[in-house]
């Protein structure tokens, strides 16, 4: 469980990734600072090379398998930018991946998929649909399968994000991070509950992907419905695991409709020249929405920038 989490892996996975992922810089907002009423920086993931954190944990965890059982190939599921991050690795490591996805997976993240050279399978009818049939997969054909939010070599890379953001600005008061299936917020929690544990810890996420929102208010693991939203890399369920990384990470979590996350995408562009997705766009919502306790400095994690240009259009006109 959370408690489990060795923060020596996330050192080791910082220096594992080296090289390889971009250290994303940190840059100052002057407009979201001047809504919020303090300092507020942004973690540019977006700038990561497949375009979101997930590389990190998805490189550590396949680096880290042994070379045996690397070589027979890797396998997963993803909304699309774990799987891009997984192709990325494989490709990086000379050796295969398939990736299932959603049948509604952007194109944007698809065609980057394939592009890598992994073998896509987009015959799910929804996120955890492709987690089954992914998992089916890899068992009958005798490969690892890389979870895209659990594992603790998947969970380390992951919180080389907040030690950077700990490195560059040890001032650092509260940091706010997307929450799909827990993986970031389980890498930033374990680094920084044992490190920093004066650091404010924020969540945010739709209201179509709110499964941590609602486990956290019922005190269990409750099902969520899916539905078609601009926050698709937060879908899907959590777990047991996540709940408890919840429990024990978060101070507050935020829940946005999806015009809340429209009007982020479109500050994002207009004020920061910067096209992030609805799921890396939902702490900057929760700041704008005044949802959050925060104490400043605070630096918001902009996880990823996968989003389909019509999409993009869509969110910035207003048509959400």
């Amino acid at each position: 469980m959370f408690d489990d989490l060795r923060l020596d892996d996330i050192y080791a996975a910082a220096h594992r990734i080296h090289g390889i992922c971009v250290r994303t810089p940190l840059r100052r907002s002057e407009a979201l600072s001047r809504v919020a009423g303090g300092d507020v920086w942004f973690k540019l993931e977006c700038q990561q090379i497949t375009g979101s954190f997930k590389l990190r944990g998805a490189y550590n965890a396949i680096a880290l398998l042994p070379d045996d059982v690397r070589a027979r190939g890797v396998v997963t599921s993803s909304a699309g930018n774990h799987g891009l991050g997984v192709a990325w690795a494989a490709k990086h490591l000379g050796i295969p991946a398939t990736v299932f996805v959603p049948r509604a997976v952007p194109d944007v993240k698809r065609r980057g998929i394939e592009a890598l050279g992994a073998s896509i399978d987009a015959d799910s009818a929804d996120y955890d649909v492709a987690m089954v049939r992914a998992r089916a997969f890899a068992a009958q054909r005798g490969t690892t399968y890389i979870h895209p939010c659990l594992g603790e070599t998947l969970i380390a890379g992951q919180g080389t994000v907040a030690l950077e953001i700990l490195e560059d600005f040890p001032g650092v008061a509260t940091v706010v991070v997307p929450v799909g299936g827990a993986g970031l917020l389980a890498g930033t929690g374990s680094l920084l509950r044992r490190v920093a544990p004066h650091v404010r810890i924020a969540g945010a996420q739709g209201v179509h992907t709110a499964a941590m929102s609602k486990s956290l208010t019922a005190g269990r693991v409750t099902h969520i419905e899916s539905h078609s939203t601009l926050a698709d890399g937060l879908a899907g369920d959590i777990d047991e695991f996540a709940l408890d990384v919840g429990q024990k990470a978060l101070d507050e979590i935020c829940v946005l409709d999806e015009t809340e996350i429209a009007r982020a995408i479109r500050f994002l562009i207009a004020q920061e020249n910067l096209t992030i997705e609805g799921a890396g766009a939902v702490g900057v919502g929760a700041v704008l929405k005044g949802a959050l306790t925060l104490r400043f400095p605070a630096v918001v994690i902009l996880t990823g920038c996968n989003i389909d240009p019509k999409r993009h259009l869509e969110a910035v006109s207003g048509a959400h």
